[in-house]
């Protein structure tokens, strides 16, 4: 286990540098929303581009990738039913709310605990690729979409008061025509690709994808810069969640209860239950199924708060969520292991 506590000493250090250097406002108070557009932004996506490209995809077709993969969307689907249909949260919060209740930290603690178990890095490819090529995506569709929304003026009128369509899109009868309503869901597809295709992070994992089919690598001249620029994702993310937590109690977003109880719940017992249940399924056993299951336990990622602080909406509960279940990430990994 001296892999992974080191791995969380490591963690916890940046993230007490980060709240020093919040406490002391030696970077200025916009200093966490600076840090996570620089994250955003550009780290990121460098990070995974080179990350991708140098991943080899047929790891996408083994069963431990099946049974994460399989585990993950079954937990993401849970939470973000429970926060829609019965905490009725809006589409943002509710997006943020999946992805602190899904959303792993496999690309620190996932390597050296994949290392650790197996002593291969490889064991965490699946949770990483599946948060990057799936849950990743699909949640900066909804959040472009719903800050769309949201910004545009009017919204709130238009949400209560029926908007009449111009003359030559009404027919006789009053109600519109054929051809307006094709135009209006052409150009809503357009705007919705236009947004997504938009997105740092989603054409970084694009360009990776493309440069992974490849059949031949490209020299390490080009992937030099990248790897400079996206060695700096995951410390600038430290440090982001770090001066968030220095931000006094007063001041600072709190996390609704229930959202909060939800997210950890899913994140530290529900995952890595169903992890294994799966894995046990599909016929995995041993190192196989406790790599999975290991994988599953881990805590909420910090680019969650990244993602949050980017887009405006729940910031609290991905800043809490990231601390409760980092918390409790030793003790329940102790428990999966000692149990597989």
């Amino acid at each position: 286990m001296g892999a992974v506590l080191t791995a969380l000493g490591t963690l916890t250090a940046v993230v007490a540098a980060g709240w020093l250097l919040g406490r002391l406002g030696v970077l200025g108070p916009h200093a966490p929303t600076v840090l996570a557009r620089v994250v955003f932004t550009v780290a990121t996506p460098a990070l995974l581009l080179v990350s991708i490209a140098r991943t080899d995809l047929h790891v996408l077709a083994s069963r431990s990738a099946l049974a994460t993969w399989t585990s993950t969307a079954l937990v993401a689907l849970v939470a973000a039913l429970v926060l829609r249909l019965v905490l009725r949260r809006s589409a943002g919060d509710v997006t943020i709310g999946t992805l602190a209740s899904s959303y792993v930290n496999a690309g620190n603690l996932g390597l050296a605990l994949a290392v650790f178990l197996l002593g291969d890095p490889v064991a965490a490819v699946p949770a990483l690729l599946f948060q990057l090529l799936v849950l990743a995506p699909i949640a900066f569709t909804v959040l472009d979409a719903h800050r769309s929304r949201s910004a545009a003026p009017g919204t709130d009128r238009a949400r209560t008061l029926p908007v009449a369509a111009p003359d030559d899109a009404v027919d006789e009868d009053g109600t519109a025509s054929p051809s307006s309503t094709t135009t209006g869901v052409g150009r809503a597809v357009v705007a919705t690709a236009r947004r997504t295709f938009s997105n740092p992070i989603i054409v970084g994992t694009l360009a990776g994808l493309v440069l992974a089919a490849l059949p031949w690598d490209l020299p390490d001249v080009v992937y030099g810069p990248l790897d400079l620029v996206g060695a700096t994702a995951a410390p600038l993310a430290l440090l982001t969640f770090g001066m968030s937590l220095a931000v006094p109690a007063a001041d600072r977003e709190r996390a609704p209860h229930p959202d909060l109880v939800l997210a950890v719940v899913l994140r530290s017992a529900i995952h890595p239950a169903l992890a294994a249940l799966v894995a046990t399924a599909l016929g995995l056993d041993g190192d196989a199924r406790l790599a999975v299951v290991a994988m599953a336990a881990l805590p909420t990622a910090q680019n969650v708060l990244v993602y949050a602080i980017q887009y405006g909406r729940g910031q609290g509960l991905a800043r809490d969520a990231g601390l409760v279940t980092t918390l409790l990430a030793l003790p329940v990994l102790l428990v999966v292991t000692a149990a597989l």
